[in-house]
């Protein structure tokens, strides 16, 4: 037989499919699965096991949908640079943790952010070098667009003043022409291929520690922005295993070799749902803060550059087709208005000699600064934009410097999209940003950083109500996923991922939402956190 349970005495929120936010005291699981949500349920399956939930607030699992799932496992196991206001402190962190593991070959680390800096320029090798000289050390910006390289590290990856840059990709030269130690973008791939690949253990390792990350976050699904032939198999092998707590919706990486082979087995699901891989992550551009990013003019701070393309339109051409071949989603990143032009022009170029790839769901990942031209065709053409709220709130001390006044007006638009009647996936791409999804819809409600700054908030009119950003973290992002039938809500059928919280986030000062705790995290109706 059967054995529902009934959770009671809770205050519910969910989004239904019909786009309804409705209230519940009472939810009925069974089989994993909601059976219904309500008030006093109990009378109607007086067999059930029966919790209290002691008035706490209940909402869906909520979902990521953009995160790097292996990335912040592994990063969980690095040295964390992030938020440290000068270059000094940062190479002595670095130093610090080299000590503790005398035992690491390489130093990794990320986080660092030179925008936080009295000097706001880049650091150098030599900054490194006081610190640590005898093993390499290699330092990813905090977007993951840098690197920053000891002296040690250069010499192993063989870059000298003769390394020319390669296509997409910087390594920054002083004003005598020696490499400094920082290589943007497709740059990085010199000191990449130098670093010993992760081992089995320490991929599990990894896997391990952002499971129950995430659980403690109330996060019960993620899209993977970017999955190598190795991790493909390697996630395979976890849903076999049963190692999985949290979902994954995995986008392939375009730029792996072995892109058709995985394209040409077809659709990956499991009967649990824990992983589903349906689409390919292509990389249009760089990043604003490391001025990677494509623009259709020069950066307002750097008047003779126009970011970078890591993948040239005539490539694109071709991935697209080859992608919408397997009916395959695409999702694309794309942060500057020239990336997000491209973009566009391509998904209006295949979908011309193939008009049903238009309902599979394409997306543009960050859709940061676009033309405002542009941003209709985002409707027009079907492709949902996926925003990270919180880039927003760690942009804003640079991206008027970078990009000028006029340009703002299309960045950072989650308002604008909604009212033209775009979904938008909301995540916070991990380790990037913090993977906290309370800071990300403080961010969206907001449009400040969580020390309330500034006062009236930042571009205050594309900030979203607490409605629409939870819609945007729950059953838009499953919609993204093609998975709105089975998550993003707790209506029955849907799989019983929910969390239980501290404080009822639809009715507190909105400066507070942030600071939320999550109690219990449940995925497929076992209480996981």
């Amino acid at each position: 037989m059967k054995q529902s349970t009934v959770i009671n005495n809770v205050k519910g929120y969910t989004y239904l499919n019909s786009g309804e936010l409705i209230e519940f005291s009472s939810i009925v699981f069974e089989n994993g699965k909601v059976v219904a949500t309500g008030a006093n349920l109990l009378k109607s399956y007086p067999d059930a096991q029966v919790i209290d939930g002691q008035g706490k607030t209940m909402l869906p699992g909520l979902v990521d949908g953009h995160g790097h799932f292996l990335g912040l496992g592994f990063n969980l196991l690095q040295v964390d640079v992030r938020d440290i206001s000068s270059k000094q402190k940062t190479a002595f962190k670095v130093a610090q943790y080299a000590k503790q593991n005398p035992e690491l070959n390489w130093i990794k680390g990320r986080g660092w952010n030179q925008v936080l800096w009295p000097s706001k320029k880049f650091p150098t090798a030599k900054d490194l070098d006081e610190y640590v000289v005898d093993r390499p050390v290699v330092l990813s910006r905090v977007d993951g667009h840098a690197v920053w390289l000891n002296s040690k590290a250069m010499a192993l990856a063989g870059i000298t003043r003769n390394t020319i840059s390669p296509d997409g990709g910087e390594i920054v030269k002083d004003s005598t022409g020696e490499p400094t130690g920082i290589l943007i973008d497709n740059a990085e791939n010199l000191v990449w291929e130098k670093v010993p690949k992760q081992t089995d253990d320490e991929r599990l390792a990894a896997f391990n520690k952002v499971n129950q990350h995430l659980l403690s976050l109330g996060i019960t699904s993620v899209h993977d922005a970017g999955i190598d032939h190795d991790s493909y198999h390697f996630l395979q092998d976890q849903v076999k295993a049963d190692n999985f707590k949290v979902r994954v919706y995995g986008m392939l990486a375009a730029t792996d070799p072995k892109l058709v082979d995985m394209l040409k087995h077809g659709y990956i699901n499991d009967v649990n749902d824990m992983l589903s891989i349906r689409s390919v992550k292509i990389y249009g551009d760089g990043a604003l803060g490391s001025r990677g990013a494509a623009m259709l003019s020069p950066y307002h701070d750097d008047p003779k550059n126009t970011g970078l393309l890591l993948t040239k339109p005539e490539r694109l051409r071709t991935l697209f087709k080859t992608i919408f071949d397997y009916d395959f989603q695409i999702n694309i990143h794309a942060i500057g208005d020239r990336a997000n032009r491209i973009a566009l022009d391509e998904f209006e170029f295949a979908f011309n000699s193939r008009p049903k790839a238009q309902t599979l769901r394409n997306r543009i990942e960050h859709a940061q600064v676009i033309n405002l031209d542009d941003i209709p065709r985002f409707k027009t053409l079907n492709v949902l934009p996926s925003m990270q709220p919180t880039h927003a709130t760690s942009d804003k001390n640079m991206a008027q410097d970078r990009i000028g006044k006029e340009r703002l007006k299309g960045a950072y638009a989650w308002q604008t999209f909604l009212k033209q009647g775009s979904k938008v996936i909301a995540g916070s791409d991990f380790p990037v940003e913090l993977a906290n999804p309370f800071f990300g819809l403080h961010a969206a409600v907001t449009r400040q950083g969580r020390d309330n700054q500034p006062e009236s908030g930042w571009i205050k009119e594309e900030s979203l109500t607490i409605e629409q950003a939870f819609k945007a973290f729950t059953l838009d992002a499953a919609y993204g996923g093609h998975q709105d039938k089975i998550l993003g809500g707790l209506e029955q059928g849907k799989w019983a991922d929910f969390i239980l919280i501290d404080q009822d986030i639809f009715n507190i000062d909105v400066k507070d939402i942030w600071k939320t705790n999550v109690i219990e995290t449940w995925v497929a109706g076992k209480k996981q956190h």
